[in-house]
């Protein structure tokens, strides 16, 4: 029996009931074969770039036994079509990477389609990304897990272009109310704080710094309040 990770259990616990999923960048597939295991999903895609992830993702789905599990060697969803899925999960890259797996897959955009993304750098990126082209955060939760701090994303596709301020680009839908998220609005503060510090006496990086000074006042007022109650 597979045991998930508290990332990968977070990540489940998104996934609807009955739903047909991707995972992308399968790596051991422990999620999609759990997800099998468990009868939460009706059926499970697992991809990636590499043979020898995929290799060892049929070794463990031969372990448990788990023979409904479709293994694709692709790059993100190039080998997936449309109908064949109705969530797709990428979880452990970049956001720049997760962003432009999106982008390559037009199937993706439609309401119909639930995304779970969990960036692992670069998260500001990814939510840029999402905004300027139509996606809509429906919620953002932050987890701690091995001495790292993650955001693990739900997202639907609606076709509204957003505008992003500073302050959403690093910290999105996050909340005060856990302690994980009020480390994750935290660390995003002080590397603000940082850039700001650094920028404010260069002439020629006053936009730059000016951006990177309104997402601090904004992050600071909601660390206050976070802390006054």
């Amino acid at each position: 029996m597979i045991t998930l990770s508290e990332r990968l259990q977070l990540i489940s616990s998104l996934i609807p009931d009955g739903a047909r999923i991707c995972d992308v960048g399968t790596d051991h597939a422990y999620l999609p074969i759990a997800l099998l295991k468990s009868g939460k999903v009706k059926s499970a895609i697992a991809t990636d770039l590499r043979e020898k992830p995929l290799a060892s993702a049929k070794i463990n789905a031969e372990k448990l036994c788990e023979k409904r599990l479709d293994l694709r060697l692709c790059d993100g969803l190039s080998a997936v079509k449309s109908g064949e899925v109705d969530t797709v999960i990428i979880a452990g890259m970049g956001g720049e990477v997760i962003s432009g797996i999106l982008d390559r897959c037009e199937w993706v955009k439609s309401i119909d389609i639930n995304l779970i993304l969990q960036p692992m750098t670069s998260a500001e990126a990814l939510r840029d990304y999402l905004a300027k082209n139509g996606f809509d955060i429906k919620s953002e939760t932050a987890l701690q897990e091995n001495g790292h701090i993650y955001s693990v994303i739900s997202v639907v596709f609606d076709g509204v272009e957003k505008t992003v301020d500073p302050a959403y680009r690093y910290i999105g839908k996050i909340s005060v109310d856990t302690p994980a998220g009020v480390e994750y609005i935290k660390k995003q503060y002080n590397r603000l704080f940082k850039c700001a510090k650094s920028l404010e006496n260069v002439a020629s990086k006053q936009t730059e710094y000016k951006e990177y000074k309104s997402a601090v006042e904004k992050i600071g007022r909601l660390l206050e309040g976070a802390y006054a109650v």
